[in-house]
């Protein structure tokens, strides 16, 4: 009989959770940084924009499941990496870029979408909440920083009027961590199935040109 050896000390749970985190914070920080720029803000406001995109999610989850310190104050230096891609965005980033760079960052910002939902629903669900409310926090976590960043830019958010299914994918791949969870399939076999689910119907969605039905009163 073949002896499975156990996960080295580098593949635990938070470890996970912290390499997902840290992805997903540079793919929203990044949007945030693309919808400063059209506007046209100053320094500030660029800075404060893709910081709310990267950690307003995550902020707020934190503040519903009372769970500190808040995640980017346990790591800070996300918040220098944060300064340095601003700084060098205002540096280098031209008007010309930017229509190339928003078609490309659809991609990273799908990847991000799938680890911050995993990421939030496998926080919550460690703090021993429900399965629906573990769903809605990583829905949370995964779509209110692009909420709160559209807010500030005296927007309609763009994941509820573009028509582009967003949060419907965040919904599914987080039930897919409670599944696997429920299922007592290991901590990383969730994080890493509910991620994959997430971005890959994001993925899909743009690829296809997926649209959900909008409302039509007038009808």
């Amino acid at each position: 009989m073949i002896a499975v050896r156990p996960l080295p000390s580098l593949l635990t749970l938070s470890n996970a959770q912290v390499a997902i985190e840290a992805l997903a914070t540079v793919a929203f920080a990044y949007s945030g940084l693309i919808v400063a720029a059209r506007k046209r803000l100053d320094a500030v406001g660029v800075v404060m924009v893709s910081w709310l995109a990267a950690f307003g999610g995550g902020t707020l989850r934190d503040i519903l499941l009372q769970r500190r310190p808040f995640f980017w104050v346990e790591h800070a230096s996300w918040l220098w990496a944060l300064l340095g891609l601003c700084a060098a965005a205002m540096l280098f980033l031209r008007q010309r870029h930017f229509m190339l760079t928003e078609r490309a960052l659809q991609w990273p910002d799908a990847l991000g979408l799938g680890l911050f939902t995993a990421a939030g629903t496998q926080f919550a669900l460690a703090a021993g909440m429900d399965g629906i409310v573990a769903v809605l926090m990583g829905m949370v976590t995964a779509v209110f920083g692009g909420v709160l960043r559209d807010i500030v830019c005296n927007d309609i958010p763009r994941a509820f009027s573009d028509h582009q299914p967003y949060a419907s994918c965040s919904f599914v791949g987080a039930w897919v961590v409670v599944g696997c969870d429920a299922a007592d399939a290991p901590d990383w076999v969730g994080l890493l199935a509910g991620a994959g689910v997430a971005s890959a119907l994001r993925g899909l969605a743009l690829w296809r040109g997926w649209r959900l039905p909008r409302w039509r009163p007038e009808e």
